[in-house]
């Protein structure tokens, strides 16, 4: 018995230090996933210059929104494009608005995903397919605007 309790606290030393590392691990995991929400976000934040150029750039914002989103349009106007919530853990939606600019426009492409967060903002259920479906579609949008209008 004598032998046996100091094995078994090492032990039990050993594992828990494991636990903290896997944890701390866990929370870097979060930062970083957080940090590429964060650039995505940015990155889906596009400039057009002039009312022919941004009506365009809005007009291929509303089909990216559809194409993209797992819920329907359910309001698509001039300065806002939104689409109903999702009901179900992992489902994603997309809205976007145009906020004049100059002679131009911003318009930013923003995301929703039931389950990503928790209590307090902490990882949700659905973190992981949550992040990694807001971020690619975020991440694509200048590039798909560009491909569809000239001079964008």
């Amino acid at each position: 018995m004598k032998q046996i309790l100091p094995a078994m606290l090492a032990f039990l030393a050993l594992t828990g230090c494991g636990t903290s590392q896997t944890q701390a691990e866990r929370e870097q995991s979060f930062s970083r996933k957080e940090n590429s929400l964060d650039v995505a976000q940015h990155r889906a934040t596009i400039q057009c210059d002039g009312q022919p150029q941004c009506d365009a750039v809005w007009k291929v914002t509303q089909a990216y929104v559809q194409q993209h989103s797992d819920t329907a349009v359910v309001r698509a106007d001039a300065v806002a494009i939104d689409t109903d919530l999702p009901t179900r853990n992992g489902r994603v939606s997309f809205s976007a608005t145009r906020v004049p600019k100059g002679s131009g426009a911003t318009i930013t492409l923003y995301a929703q995903c039931r389950g990503m967060y928790g209590l307090e903002n902490s990882k949700g259920s659905s973190y992981d397919e949550c992040v990694e479906k807001v971020t690619s579609t975020q991440n694509k949008f200048a590039d798909f605007v560009s491909q569809h209008v000239p001079g964008n």
